[in-house]
């Protein structure tokens, strides 16, 4: 018996709902994928848990059992009413009613962190803002242990992709500058109500203590990644010139003295490639 599926029924009935396109919301229904997501976020009662986007409360269910507190951020009206009357009870339970992207999340873990040991996100991301929020994770450098998401197969692909190898994005060197990311399971599209047109991804996103490289100057060695995957046909001379990081003489010396091909392309390089191309422009 699959036990989220009637779960998610019941709810469904008894408030009158449905999943809100706008929001991108999908009802997750199966027991597998909840289970890896728990799994792989190895959550203890010594963990302080920030879930975004908690819907139904079907994962958060499991995450008040095992950790020593759950703070849910919830934008959807109807989702708080349900989440409210489920775990109204709950003493380690705190529910945010806001958009993900406009919390004070390092406040939040601010007033929280002297129970705790360590600091863990879980989520199932809306596809449509998922990129947004991995970016606050990790930019705003939380001080977070890891994050456990379920995201579109594709983005998937792209945050777990090794930099210089098939599938990257600018989003990929990111990923990998702050952690070490991992495939946890693939989740058809027929996991969830209603069912959406891509399949979807747990991923586990290892925050690293220290990056793997060294960098002069951060802002600008993210602007040249950046620069370098805006018009991916292009080189990364052209790529480079065409977004204002250097002049295409600096850049052809560059490319000379760190003995690099004229017609290699952003997509080519590994994160210690950017970091000495950043390097080198940032003299």
């Amino acid at each position: 018996m699959n036990s989220v599926l009637e779960e998610t029924k019941f709810l469904i009935k008894k408030y009158h709902i449905s999943a809100n396109k706008n929001l991108g919301q999908n009802f997750l229904v199966d027991d597998e994928a909840v289970n890896h997501i728990l799994e792989s976020a190895h959550i203890t009662k010594n963990d302080l848990v920030i879930e975004i986007g908690p819907g139904l409360g079907t994962l958060t269910a499991r995450l008040l059992e095992k950790a020593h507190k759950v703070i849910a951020i919830e934008l959807d009206d109807k989702m708080i009413t349900i989440l409210q009357d489920r775990f109204h009870f709950y003493d380690n339970f705190e529910l945010i009613h806001q958009d993900v992207l406009k919390v004070d999340l390092k406040q939040k873990i601010d007033e929280n962190i002297s129970a705790v040991s360590s600091v863990k996100i879980v989520a199932n991301l809306p596809y449509y803002i998922t990129t947004p929020i991995i970016m606050k994770l990790l930019e705003e450098r939380l001080p977070i242990d890891s994050i456990t998401v379920m995201v579109q197969k594709e983005v998937a692909d792209r945050l777990t992709a090794v930099p210089g190898k098939k599938n990257t994005g600018a989003i990929t060197y990111c990923v990998s500058y702050y952690c070490e990311a991992s495939e946890v399971i693939l989740v058809p599209n027929t996991s969830f109500i209603p069912s959406p047109e891509v399949n979807s991804e747990v991923i586990h996103l290892e925050v690293r203590k220290a990056p793997p490289v060294l960098v002069s100057n951060e802002t600008f060695f993210f602007k040249v990644i950046q620069a370098s995957f805006m018009q991916r046909r292009k080189t990364l001379l052209n790529g480079l010139s065409n977004n204002g990081i250097a002049s295409k003489e600096l850049l052809k010396k560059m490319l000379e003295d760190l003995q690099l091909d004229e017609n290699i392309r952003g997509e080519s390089l590994d994160l210690n490639q950017f970091a000495k191309i950043s390097n080198y422009l940032s003299k």
